[in-house]
């Protein structure tokens, strides 16, 4: 498993042209690392995102995941190459608030070919592992900011990603809670051996992380 970034770039149009964004982004991780970036607000940290989880295209450059040009696929095998290979965690946990916990950690196995039949069980082990055991039946409007991120976290993992992408997964969160759910985070991608990027301005996120980099004006540099 690897992920392979060469000369990405991603422009806007805007009215009097193009508005660069990330500017000839060279990267490569293996299985198990993990990468942490930081940066200025509007230095494209989350365009970087969210082209590395196919949610956006490039405007030039080439990704390759797992041996894989997702870009090269057409929307619908796209769609599955997304939902089996990336985890997503962000800001905001984007549960459902009509499902309980446990519905809500199987969301992404719903449009999984072949996903459902053990789903259940690895969802139940993924939300003992993040101490939500005793909370499956209950709904997000009945759990704290941190448990509702504990179960972003296990959603994202529940298909076993290749690539597990985090923007900013405890900007909502205080100082002692976003401490827990950080190690969290950690922990499980060192136990699942995912590789893992996690956009953030938290300090002590980042200190947590082993390979640290730094976005500005659309450039990635390596923080020594």
């Amino acid at each position: 498993m690897s992920l392979a970034v060469e000369a990405l770039s991603k422009d806007y149009p805007i009215r009097n042209g193009s508005l660069p964004v990330l500017c000839g982004i060279d990267l490569a991780l293996d299985r198990g690392d993990a990468l942490a970036v930081t940066g200025p607000s509007g230095s494209g940290k989350s365009t970087l995102l969210h082209v590395l989880g196919t949610l956006d295209r490039p405007t030039g450059g080439r990704v390759m995941l797992d041996r894989q040009d997702p870009f090269a696929l057409a929307e619908p095998e796209l769609a599955r190459f997304r939902n089996r290979k990336i985890g997503f965690i962000f800001q905001d946990h984007h549960l459902l608030p009509q499902c309980n916990v446990l519905e809500n950690v199987l969301i992404p196995t719903l449009v999984a070919d072949g996903a459902a039949k053990q789903a259940e069980d690895w969802a139940k082990s993924l939300l003992d592992r993040v101490g939500l055991s005793a909370r499956l039946n209950h709904r997000p409007a009945e759990l704290s900011g941190g448990e509702r991120q504990r179960v972003a976290v296990a959603r994202a993992l529940i298909l076993k990603p290749v690539l597990l992408l985090a923007d900013e997964p405890t900007g909502n969160l205080d100082r002692s809670t976003a401490k827990t759910i950080g190690e969290l985070l950690l922990d499980l991608h060192r136990q699942e051996r995912t590789m893992l990027i996690v956009v953030t301005h938290s300090t002590e996120l980042a200190a947590l992380v082993p390979r640290r980099m730094e976005m500005n004006e659309g450039k990635l540099n390596p923080v020594n």
